[in-house]
């Protein structure tokens, strides 16, 4: 579904960036043939193509294997990383001492709040924070995350592990705590999870930063996403899609919406865009 006919799309897109989870990626892992084969086509016509998600380089060994070409953006926009080669290329880190700050105001503000926090190839979490994704990943749990806080991290995470709070209302609280030190998102309402990065840090900052050094403007990107971590990168190109089955807000921050990510809402709309004219 589009709420605007294909007139109002413009020309052919230089570069289009999606997320993957909630996007093009299914709740159990599955990226459709159709989705495959339109990111294909597309790159074929000589479109660059952008992975721009919230998982950290561990989480895309799938992604390399389903398409096997493109650029990618890890970590919410804290990792610019080579998806052939499995390379960081650069990254926007977290400061110990904000990272340190960050955990003791929002610690104060939610007591039963847990954490977690990853940088390099690691990822370590204290003994209340359960993981979803990454069980048995830590096999050294900690008491108190700032144990861990020995580096610069990619990403902070906090969660109520007995979903004391929504994934929203944690959001406010913690834009409210912590906002001045860092940026705060989430990636799934019904997680009771916060993904935290550096000040300055977003999806849309850093694709914009990438695509401007190719050439490139916000006329010549289209974006999608689901979730607020999204939000940034559906603002700031001038074509976006939010998923119609994703976050309630999303489309407050895109220009059109997508029919949702299990019925190919993507794919369709690649498809429409690859038969625009090219000027």
């Amino acid at each position: 579904m589009s709420n605007h006919s294909t007139q109002s799309w413009g020309f052919r897109p230089k570069v289009i960036a999606t997320d993957l989870d909630g996007t093009i990626v299914s709740s159990y892992d599955r990226i459709s043939d159709r989705t495959i084969a339109a990111f294909t086509k597309a790159r074929d016509l000589g479109v660059e193509i952008f992975f721009v998600t919230g998982r950290p380089p561990r989480w895309m060994p799938e992604i390399k294997a389903a398409f096997g070409f493109g650029h990618a953006i890890c970590a919410n926009g804290a990792l610019h990383y080579d998806l052939l080669d499995g390379n960081v290329i650069e990254e926007w880190l977290i400061p110990i001492s904000n990272q340190v700050e960050a955990v003791t105001k929002l610690r104060q503000a939610v007591p039963s709040i847990s954490f977690a926090t990853e940088y390099r190839d690691e990822f370590h979490h204290e003994n209340a924070y359960i993981p979803r994704w990454d069980v048995g990943v830590d096999h050294h749990p900690v008491e108190a995350i700032e144990a861990k806080l020995t580096e610069p991290a990619f990403k902070l995470l906090a969660r109520c592990s007995h979903h004391e709070l929504t994934s929203d209302e944690l959001l406010a609280i913690a834009k409210k705590e912590i906002g001045h030190l860092v940026t705060i998102t989430h990636s799934n309402a019904g997680e009771s999870l916060l993904e935290i990065s550096a000040i300055d840090v977003s999806k849309g900052k850093t694709l914009a930063r990438l695509t401007e050094r190719m050439g490139f403007t916000s006329a010549d990107v289209v974006t999608f996403g689901d979730n607020p971590n999204d939000f940034s990168m559906l603002e700031w190109a001038d074509r976006s899609w939010a998923m119609s089955d994703g976050h309630p807000d999303g489309p407050k921050h895109a220009k059109f919406v997508a029919a949702a990510h299990h019925q190919d809402g993507v794919a369709i709309v690649i498809e429409q865009l690859l038969e625009l004219p090219t000027y």
